[in-house]
């Protein structure tokens, strides 16, 4: 089965490591997590240098080959399902309209439904050593330091190098460059180090984001989170949201809506991914898969995000233990 990534790697994006700095320092990660400190200076560089010039130039991310036919020889187990599930609730938003009616779909479609999401979804923006600036998807997930976006893996490093991308920034309820609550610069990135060691496997492509304030408000104050779950039941109802970068999906200009019942990803014999009868494009990799999803206050529970596609489907990593861990040291930092 031929399978494209919702994102990334035949650009090439041969990322600079961004280097430590003093300011809000991150406690050391436990094993297997990966991280990336952005110094104080970075972080207002990162901020200044997304002009809305940049913004319109960026790139989706698209043609990730690491996740394209059989999957790379596996040198850490799969992704486990064992640990006890974990649920962290959503947290409304100071400015969170009501929600409206949603017809279900099962193409990408402008999400008009209001609520939560349309605060806690937002567009991820980056840069690679060659300069080039591309675009992803994020969305805002609990945690205690009330600063962590989910995302993909190959929105926040290579997986060829293991090397973090730069000028990395987050702004949530992106629409059409606006941007209502500001731009977050990242502090921190964190990965799991299964994704580069196997140099790719989508199993593996989760990440997070750990943000800056704006204002001298946190990212949770000032828009909500969506709750997070891990180890949870699967084959469940969700939906997915993201920037997807075709012209009926509003060319990454509007955050777009998909939904289905959820089920094995067959397309590889070691997937531990799951899937919907719905694909977003280029653009909405990192988006979030949610379960749980009241329609009407926009909330639910992220058990995944949108990491690879193929034909008419879209996958998500399974957040195990893995993904657990990788969350506790982002929401600890």
């Amino acid at each position: 089965m031929k399978r494209s990534a919702a994102l990334l790697g035949a650009l090439a994006l041969a990322a600079t490591a961004w280097t430590a700095g003093t300011a809000h320092a991150a406690p050391a990660s436990p094993a297997g997590v990966r991280q990336t400190s952005v110094s104080a200076a970075q972080q207002s560089a990162a901020e200044r240098f997304w002009t809305p010039e940049r913004l319109r130039g960026a790139k989706d991310v698209t043609d990730l080959p690491a996740a394209t036919g059989t999957a790379a020889a596996r040198t850490t187990a799969a992704p486990a399902a064992s640990g006890p599930r974990v649920a962290v609730p959503p947290v409304a938003g100071p400015r969170t309209t009501a929600g409206g009616q949603v017809t279900p779909m099962s193409s990408p479609t402008a999400w008009n439904g209001g609520g939560l999401i349309s605060t806690t979804a937002g567009k991820v923006f980056f840069q690679n050593s060659s300069g080039g600036t591309f675009a992803c998807s994020a969305t805002v997930a609990n945690a205690d330091n009330k600063s962590v976006v989910l995302t993909a893996g190959h929105c926040i490093v290579n997986a060829g190098t293991g090397e973090s991308y730069q000028n990395w920034v987050f702004i949530p309820g992106y629409s059409h460059g606006n941007r209502p609550f500001g731009t977050f610069s990242a502090r921190v990135l964190y990965w799991w180090s299964g994704y580069v060691s196997t140099a790719g496997n989508a199993n593996w492509d989760f990440a997070y984001a750990v943000v800056n304030t704006v204002n001298g408000r946190s990212l949770v104050d000032t828009v909500g989170a969506e709750g997070i779950a891990f180890n949870s039941p699967t084959g469940q109802h969700v939906h997915s949201f993201g920037y997807g970068g075709s012209d009926a999906e509003g060319n990454g200009e509007q955050l777009n809506h998909c939904e289905g019942t959820e089920y094995p990803d067959a397309g590889r014999g070691d997937s531990t991914m799951w899937g919907i009868d719905c694909v977003q494009s280029g653009g909405s990799s990192g988006g979030g898969f949610l379960s749980n999803f009241d329609t009407g206050a926009g909330t639910g529970y992220l058990v995944g995000n949108i990491s690879v596609s193929s034909g008419n489907n879209e996958y998500h990593p399974y957040l195990g233990d893995e993904a657990l861990t990788t969350y506790q040291a982002a929401g600890a930092a």
